[in-house]
């Protein structure tokens, strides 16, 4: 009688597809394939570009932007954290230099912070 029962659940169970998955961009050459999904890093200072004689506020600024932002590359790390394990990368050397120029040009000097990173105070 079980062996009825399980030939009539084989014989109405319909074939399942064969999925495969996309095919995702080849990586740059240089840069290491992680299979794990991004996750921020906490990175306290990238070689290039340097940090290190902004003020103290900016760079920590700019410091958590590089830590959050994914790098493009491909390599599933932060874009400080690809700066720090590959500093062969093109791909997050430009953007970790488009977020220092950008952290210079939001804070000129004599501005409250708190303005800057949007707390009101309340």
């Amino acid at each position: 009688m079980l062996a009825l029962l399980g030939a009539l659940v084989w014989a109405l169970n319909p074939s399942q597809p064969r999925l495969t998955p996309a095919p995702l961009r080849p990586l740059p050459p240089g840069c290491p394939m992680f299979s794990h999904a991004f996750v921020p890093a906490n990175v306290t200072s990238v070689p290039d570009p340097s940090t290190d004689t902004l003020p103290e506020n900016v760079r920590y600024r700019i410091l958590y932007r590089l830590n959050m932002e994914a790098c493009s590359c491909g390599c599933m790390q932060s874009v400080a954290a690809c700066r720090v394990s590959n500093r062969d990368c093109q791909t997050s050397l430009g953007r970790a230099r488009e977020i220092v120029m950008e952290g210079r040009v939001r804070t000129p000097s004599g501005r409250d912070d708190r303005a800057l990173a949007g707390d009101s105070g309340h």
